[in-house]
């Protein structure tokens, strides 16, 4: 929502329920400690499925900086215009834009408690330029939550995956195959892949990411806030590791 709507936005219209609801939320919300999180994962680290459970328990606003910058082009906002500018011409939005987005969202009501950063930084000019703009506001970066998944766990999680096309059920080979390989259960209709799940792609998206942001976690590793956590358990035990890296 643009600055606008959102002042303009009628509180007598709102349901008393749900304002009773958001008021308790935000009294329960008051006595939790600021915290402002980093998670750092290659594709099929759990991340997605972690991240609304940290974001709920300690009350911070999620960042995905893809988003943001599609929300701010939509809203018009001054540096909305600039990133819009840099994309029309095949560019790479500046990382000074992207840190200048970040930095209006912690403006917002949602964001006092701290925030959830995800898919950035990714270079460490990026994590400094976030220090700094962080700085400026008398803050810092509190955890960067690393999970750790060694690259054929990953491998198998995500090549393993067949499609049928059609209805879209989707199949395991090893966690919930077929009773026939290769062939739907219901149809006998042939499964496919998709391309970003063959493991040749899945190679070139790791080996990316982890020249990338190794250098980010050695940067973190120096300030010592990097917690590894183990991926490859179950999403319940790595909620519970996460709560312990964030108590």
């Amino acid at each position: 929502m643009a600055g606008a709507s959102s002042s303009s936005l009628n509180l007598e219209d709102v349901p008393s329920v749900d304002l009773m609801t958001e008021l308790l939320r935000r009294m329960k919300c008051s006595s939790k400690p600021d915290k402002r999180v980093i998670l750092v994962g290659p594709p099929g680290s759990g991340k997605g499925t972690q991240s609304p459970i940290i974001k709920d328990e300690y009350c911070l606003c999620h960042l995905a900086t893809g988003d943001m910058l599609r929300a701010a082009v939509a809203a018009k906002s001054p540096l909305g215009i600039k990133a819009k500018e840099a994309m029309d011409k095949g560019e790479l939005v500046s990382d000074d834009l992207v840190v200048g987005i970040i930095d209006e969202a912690l403006k917002k009501p949602s964001c006092q408690k701290g925030f959830i950063l995800d898919g950035f930084p990714r270079t460490v000019v990026q994590a400094q330029k976030l220090d700094e703009m962080l700085e400026n506001r008398g803050a810092k970066v509190d955890k960067v939550l690393n999970f750790a998944i060694d690259d054929a766990i990953l491998e198998e999680r995500i090549t393993g995956r067949w499609i049928h096309p059609s209805s879209g059920r989707a199949y395991h080979t090893k966690f919930a195959p077929p009773k026939v390989p290769g062939v739907d259960d219901v149809t006998g209709e042939p499964l496919i892949q998709r391309k970003d799940d063959t493991a040749a792609v899945l190679k070139s998206r790791l080996e990316a990411f982890h020249k990338q942001t190794e250098p980010v976690i050695d940067y973190y590793n120096k300030k010592g806030i990097v917690a590894n956590l183990p991926a490859e358990k179950p999403p319940q035990e790595v909620t519970a590791d996460v709560k312990k890296a964030l108590s």
